[in-house]
């Protein structure tokens, strides 16, 4: 397998950036047409951005999954699609063929079917990190239902929120996950997310950690039950084989002897299976939904950030392919959890369009102990390692003792996400992990832009650490001052915007078009604003300087400070609060709260541990305050807003130079505040 839109040198991807620029349309119609269409598009590109109303490859129609898996099956059917690494490390291995993830997805696809799912219905996946949650994703967008993913963190009021949103009426889940030490109760949490929820029809529960549940006649089932029923219906030829287990884990998921059959080009490949199963690819508009993944806004409701199906394929495979420089038979590990729009890109969607192998990851990069990556590099000849700085930083503070013994050699690219990567941990990555011969790619990109925007091409555009540096083909960033006036030259520093859509751009967000206008496309006219701000160097590098909205970045998860302060405030002795970001060593960014708190019942540790634990309820344990200090004010205008500048000075350990204090209706509480700042 080769890649006909894989840029091989700089000056390769200097043509493909002019070109892309100047012809926009040819340039990505050349790239798309070496994936497999239902029917071709009538126009490539459709936009503007006052509206917004973005559309590529109108008139086209496709199924994602056929992408993904079925046009490989003829030539890859034998080869790792996924290689699931357990969270023991003694559990094991799991490898998924490329015919094997098409057998369980077209069961699941069934399962979803026979449980009345149809195309355009919402369905909300939360689940550990173990291979069903793919079978899941991918079980409905053969079907032409609308996935959206909840990460595992997250409480059962976050949870409810989202299917409320969404509208949803199908959950898939588990019994729980293993996350390290510890096990997580998903499906107690689904439980307490629907109490009151009057839409959800069927919870699908799929047995994972045989935790005690409680399973409601006449809407919750059973995974192992309903695959198997699948099984028993098959006909003769048709997936089957009776693998699957009741209520326990698939006896095997190695590769079968499955007939094969050639494709011509640029059709989709003949199903290896025969029978009812084989339809079940439903054709889909290129503008339809794809999946709703939730992030996190400046306000206090999470937004459906909305992905649709052709657009996004065509560039998770076009980036994957070019950032990390994939070569057939490489093996790709991205350490991200599905729930997190990183794992929908670069773990299932980006690679398996391009028929990669991908490894995915149960557990935590520091259980059983702080080598379990490097263990895991070792054990499967890991070729591209794509993580987050807060993992780096985590791991560099168990020093080199974890590496020891550890063959690192298969290693060829590196790359981070999530956050910008500091010097520091820039070059413990390179030295010590790609033994300065990994090209490593820092990766910019969010959950609204699908899949990586502005990053070096591994080994073929320059890295400079802790820049992402160049735009990817078709992407046209600029620094616009508050005004939105363009900061043209070298060096320069502002707030990046983009003039022009790319194909896996937000296409709105869900049930609320009007909130997806007034998040990135009103604060500039005619500009997609990312929110970020960034510093451009004299090469025209770009270094992403972090948030200038009300939106923390904590371990790479974007957390609104507005969605932080509401579940602080639902304690019962908080009055009011803030919340800023303050630097911290392992996350990149901290969440540091300021409590109007008069009533301290049981002293402020007591209080500091219960508000601590209503936000861990409402939202979940990775929006816990890092830091709570307890005032008698908050610094606000006459006006009544907050001077959020004032209260980050303070946070990051600023006790003067506040600037102009005189518009404040109480300056003494800037003061107070100073002094009794909470210390690390």
């Amino acid at each position: 397998m080769s890649y006909p839109y894989q840029v091989r040198s700089k000056e390769e991807y200097e043509e493909a950036y002019k070109r892309s620029i100047e012809d926009p349309e040819g340039f990505w119609a050349n790239v798309a047409q070496h994936f497999v269409w239902k029917k071709p598009w009538t126009k490539v590109l459709e936009w503007n951005f006052k509206e917004p109303s973005v559309k590529w490859f109108d008139g086209a129609t496709l199924n994602i999954t056929e992408n993904c898996i079925d046009r490989h099956l003829a030539t890859l059917g034998e080869k790792p699609a996924i290689i699931w690494e357990p969270n023991h490390p003694e559990e094991r291995v799991r490898t998924v063929t490329y015919n094997r993830l098409h057998k369980r997805v077209c069961q699941f696809a069934q399962v979803l079917k026979n449980n009345g799912v149809k195309k355009g219905d919402r369905v909300c996946i939360y689940m550990g990190m173990v291979p069903e949650l793919a079978y899941a994703v991918l079980g409905c967008a053969r079907i032409g239902a609308i996935h959206s993913v909840i990460f595992g963190g997250f409480s059962a009021q976050s949870i409810a929120d989202r299917l409320e949103d969404a509208g949803a009426e199908y959950i898939v889940t588990a019994d729980g996950a293993y996350r390290g030490e510890k096990i997580i109760p998903l499906k107690s949490v689904i439980d307490d997310a629907l109490i009151g929820n009057k839409t959800v029809k069927r919870v699908i529960v799929y047995t994972r950690t045989r935790t005690p549940v409680s399973m409601i006649k006449g809407r919750d089932v059973w995974w192992e039950d309903e695959m198997e029923r699948v099984e028993e219906q098959a006909p003769s030829g048709s997936p089957g084989g009776g693998e699957v287990q009741a209520h326990g884990q698939p006896s095997e998921e190695s590769a079968t002897d499955l007939n094969t059959s050639q494709s011509r080009p640029g059709a989709a490949a003949k199903s290896p299976h025969r029978g009812d199963l084989e339809g079940l690819a439903v054709e889909m508009s290129a503008e339809d939904p794809l999946f709703i993944l939730y992030t996190s806004g400046s306000t206090g409701k999470p937004k459906g950030v909305v992905h649709s199906c052709g657009g996004y394929m065509v560039w998770t495979a076009y980036t994957f392919v070019n950032v990390f420089q994939y070569q057939p038979g490489d093996v790709h590990f991205c350490t991200a959890d599905i729930g997190w729009i990183t794992g929908h890109s670069y773990i299932i969607y980006g690679p398996l369009a391009a028929g990669a192998t991908s490894v995915m990851f149960e557990g935590v990069p520091t259980y059983p102990d702080a080598g379990r990556l490097w263990d895991i590099v070792d054990k499967h000849k890991v070729n591209i390692l794509y993580t987050a700085p807060t993992a780096i930083r985590s791991l560099m503070g168990f020093g080199l003792a974890p590496l020891e013994g550890k063959d690192l050699s298969s290693l060829k690219i590196l790359g981070t996400v999530g956050e910008p990567i500091n010097e520091e941990a820039w070059h413990w990555y390179d030295e010590h992990i790609g033994k300065k011969k990994c090209p490593i790619v820092d990766t910019w990109w969010q959950t609204e832009n699908g899949g990586v925007l502005i990053s070096n091409m591994a080994g073929i555009t320059p890295s400079k650490p802790s820049f992402a540096t160049l735009p990817m083909p078709g992407v046209q960033p600029i620094l616009v001052d508050e005004a939105g006036v363009e900061i043209l030259g070298n060096p320069a520093a502002g707030n990046l915007c983009i003039k022009a859509p790319w194909p896996s751009i937000i296409r709105t967000t869900y049930g609320d078009h009007e909130r997806c206008r007034q998040a990135y496309f009103s604060t500039y006219e005619n500009l997609y604003f990312t929110g970020d701000g960034a510093l451009r160097d004299e090469d025209g590098n770009y270094r992403i300087t972090g948030r200038v909205d009300d939106v923390l970045n904590v371990s790479g998860h974007r957390i609104g400070t507005a969605e932080v302060e509401n579940a602080i405030n639902m304690h019962s002795a908080v009055v009011e609060s803030a919340v800023v970001g303050y630097p911290h060593d392992i996350k990149g960014q901290g969440i540091y709260a300021f409590v109007i708190c008069p009533e301290l019942h049981g002293g402020e540790e007591a209080t500091r541990l219960n508000i601590i634990q209503t936000v861990a309820r409402i939202i979940g344990p990775i929006a816990k305050p890092d830091k709570i200090q307890f005032v008698s004010g908050l610094p606000k205008t006459r006006s009544g807003k907050i001077m959020r500048r004032i209260l980050r000075k303070i946070a990051e350990g600023e006790t003067s130079a506040f600037g102009d204090t005189s518009t404040l209706l109480d300056p003494s509480v800037v003061e107070e505040i100073a002094k009794g700042r909470t210390l690390p």
